[in-house]
């Protein structure tokens, strides 16, 4: 089905060292589905994206930062991954906020690879179940999450994934889930 996530509008948080393909697969599915994404960050400009974290790749271009928007204006939540991407996102206090509020608020989720952290520094993983890169499962355990290896998990409102390996899985979850909408259950 084409038309899942019409008249859905789908933030994408990312910044410097964002892994390229975690960008643009979720974001050509979730628009395929027929969403509307705008890119955030916490500057404006462009966006430096790498590949296997360590080779330059694509510049994108920043739609707004995130301090000059607010979690009402979305219907769901991308974070993608890439080493030093969801390390300089978890530095920006605006940028917490926002995936603290976004998780609070129920509304979806979806999360890869490195992006974990980002929720990690947000404090919305405790009592929850999520994968991640391997890197990251002991941050997520520290912060109370329950950790499972699987190409694909599911708690409530937070879709989670382990790598680029698993993405045709976490593209098909996520335009699932943020189809389905904002949630209660599981919510932190």
């Amino acid at each position: 089905m084409a038309n899942e996530l019409d008249n859905r509008r789908i933030a994408i948080l990312a910044a410097d060292g964002v892994e390229q393909v975690e960008l643009e697969q979720p974001r050509k599915a979730v628009e395929d589905a027929g969403a509307q994404t705008e890119l955030l960050s916490i500057k404006t400009g462009e966006i430096q994206a790498m590949n296997s974290d360590i080779n330059p790749a694509d510049r994108f271009s920043v739609d707004r930062q995130v301090s000059e928007t607010s979690v009402d204006e979305f219907d769901a939540l991308l974070l993608p991954g890439g080493t030093c991407n969801p390390d300089r996102l978890r530095m920006d206090q605006t940028a917490v906020s926002f995936v603290r509020e976004f998780v609070k608020a129920g509304k979806p989720v979806g999360v890869i690879c490195h992006g974990p952290w980002s929720l990690v520094e947000a404090d919305v993983v405790r009592g929850r179940r999520i994968t991640s890169w391997p890197s990251v499962r002991t941050d997520l355990r520290n912060a109370g999450a329950e950790v499972l290896d699987e190409e694909v998990v599911i708690d409530g409102n937070i879709t989670s994934s382990r790598s680029p390996d698993d993405l045709q899985a976490f593209c098909s979850a996520i335009v699932e889930q943020f189809a389905q909408g904002r949630r209660t259950a599981g919510v932190a």
